[in-house]
């Protein structure tokens, strides 16, 4: 029952790897280990656990299960996305180079640019559909490329395995952020990134009711680091929300699975309303990447952005919208929408988001797995106040 080797769907491996039946009772979930400390039988003897902040066998059985599903060999928790990101740059010294996608979350350029810039880290941005740049920014000390794919929330693909290639051939990292895939519909590892983030806050906990992040990796030498920063930093997530995160990854294979079919759906019934001035959806064969997502990824997932002219107009749809609620976040099961420039993106300089098309008119949408015809009533009556 314990051998991995059964387990080879993703929904199986969602549900049993890290999620065996507990030893002592036979529970099949895992116990909520909420203690901060662990009772030594004598000095220099104990049965494993020391203290909270290094070993917590709920957050490894969360570990075990995430590394799973994208195919790492090790993940690591943390207490939010950022937390997550934050750690994962104390893998890089003063003086290095990280190349990132010019097109991500606001709250991603505002760590990097805001604070570890002090740290004598530099960061330079780029447009990762143009391979030639990517080539042409990398530079003698560039130790990381990061980048997200879909990113947020212009929904913009990065050629993995090719930027992967071209992280590589100078010694440098891939990471990748997958929140607004999922592991369900895509799989960095497999196509040659380093590293993968997630902020676990979104489709992995899927309810709206945590805040948390995680890292996952398939190389021994970045996992050892990891785990010492995780550690000597502490920046990790309490027992609870792991616990959270287990029940929730067992339902994430047909959670995703719903979430894309909304989502298709919205986009298809947004791409022909003549109020709708454009759309980003990698499912629609409009999207000048959808041959891309089709190589790479196994679904299109559930986030779409739309442009509405103006931010007037986003402001009526917004106040209009009823069953979509109108909030920062994504990924949960039910819907939201969001005005980046004021909710996610403000910490982004206007003229970037302007060149990026981050505008005041565009709303972000995060499709929920409500009923399809309650959430296409929605947006026509929103679309009519527009």
């Amino acid at each position: 029952m314990n051998d991995p080797k059964i387990y080879t769907g993703f929904a199986t491996k969602a549900i049993h790897i890290g999620q065996e039946p507990e030893a002592t009772t036979g529970a099949v979930t895992v116990p909520l280990f909420q203690t901060s400390t662990y009772a030594q039988e004598e000095i220099g003897k104990h049965k494993g656990f020391e203290y909270a902040r290094t070993h917590n066998p709920t957050r490894f059985a969360w570990e075990k299960n995430l590394a799973a599903l994208e195919g790492g060999i090790a993940a690591f928790a943390f207490g939010s996305g950022l937390a997550a990101e934050d750690s994962l740059m104390k893998l890089l010294s003063s003086g290095d180079h990280v190349l990132c996608a010019e097109d991500m979350y606001g709250g991603t350029f505002r760590l990097f640019d805001k604070i570890l810039t002090r740290f004598g880290i530099t960061f330079s941005y780029v447009n990762m559909t143009d391979l030639n740049s990517v080539k042409s920014a990398m530079q003698p000390n560039t130790k990381m490329i990061y980048t997200e794919s879909p990113t947020n929330p212009m929904m913009t693909l990065t050629d993995l395995a090719a930027v992967a290639e071209i992280a590589h051939s100078h010694n440098a990292m891939m990471v990748v952020d997958n929140t607004f895939a999922s592991p369900y519909f895509q799989q960095p590892l497999a196509l040659g990134a380093d590293i993968v983030i997630h902020s676990a806050t979104k489709y992995l906990g899927g309810h709206s009711d945590l805040v948390s992040g995680i890292v996952t990796t398939n190389h021994q030498d970045i996992a050892d680091q990891l785990k010492f920063i995780q550690n000597a930093a502490g920046a990790v997530p309490g027992p609870f929300e792991c616990w959270l995160l287990l029940r929730s990854t067992k339902t994430l294979a047909v959670r995703m699975k719903q979430h894309e079919k909304n989502a298709l759906a919205v986009a298809r019934y947004c791409e022909n309303h003549p109020k709708v001035q454009k759309i980003f959806y990698p499912g629609l064969e409009s999207h000048p990447q959808h041959e891309l997502a089709k190589r790479q990824m196994k679904g299109f997932g559930g986030m779409i952005s739309i442009e509405l002219g103006s931010l007037e107009n986003a402001k009526n749809f917004a106040k209009a919208i009823r069953i979509f609620t109108l909030a920062e976040s994504l990924g949960g099961v039910e819907s939201l929408v969001c005005h980046p420039v004021s909710m996610t993106h403000g910490s982004i300089p206007k003229e970037k988001r302007d060149q990026l098309g981050v505008t005041d008119g565009l709303v972000r949408l995060s499709c929920g797995i409500e009923d399809i015809e309650d959430l296409l009533a929605d947006i026509e009556q929103a679309l009519d106040k527009v």
